[in-house]
């Protein structure tokens, strides 16, 4: 494993740690995040850092680095997404060649995001199922996180949250959805 693959497992989980995860309005993690990974991230979006895939902690480091830190980094913004289509394929890659499970399952668990934060059905459904099956001590509760992704892209094929930010129209269904109340993905601890 590189050493920057190393810094980006070791900021997210002792510098932003488990009760920051999620936690979107925690302005200076964004801002120290960017200082230290923007450049790496656009190297990662760009695939120079494609052999981190080799091994199971440098693939999880990419998937943090293409799937949550833009999500922390670029919060409010369609750059938040704009590495998306890449966390997927390096996630399903990892899948494949197994380091989902050679990975402790408090940090398995992002392995699965992409396809969780993906408007595919599929790839819903995929998510479900793996945290279902992968994730013994996940619980219902995190469970229930992953359904309700699949049900939002379910209903309307894409996650409505996200129209604005990337200039797509809102449906009439989508409005009212989100008018009452939805799926608040801010309050809860799985983020789109």
């Amino acid at each position: 494993m590189s050493s920057f693959s190393k810094d980006v497992i070791e900021f997210w989980t002792n510098e932003v740690g488990p009760q920051k995860w999620y936690d979107r309005n925690d302005t200076s993690t964004a801002k120290d995040m960017k200082s230290k990974f923007e450049p790496l991230w656009e190297d990662a979006k760009a695939g120079k850092l494609n052999s981190w895939m080799c091994t199971a902690e440098g693939c999880l480091a990419l998937v943090l680095l293409l799937d949550q830190f833009p999500r922390i980094m670029f919060q409010g913004t369609a750059k938040a997404y704009q590495s998306d289509g890449n966390a997927l394929a390096v996630a399903k890659r990892g899948l494949v060649m197994g380091h989902d499970l050679a990975t402790p399952e408090h940090l398995r668990q992002f392995f699965y995001m992409p396809m969780m934060h993906s408007e595919s059905l599929m790839d819903q459904e995929r998510c479900v199922r793996l945290m279902s099956l992968r994730m013994p001590q996940l619980g219902e509760t995190g469970i229930l996180h992953a359904k309700a992704h699949r049900d939002v892209i379910r209903q309307f094929g894409r996650f409505p949250y996200r129209n604005e930010i990337l200039e797509r129209a809102t449906t009439g269904p989508e409005t009212a959805y989100m008018t009452a109340g939805g799926y608040d993905f801010t309050i809860n601890t799985i983020a789109a």
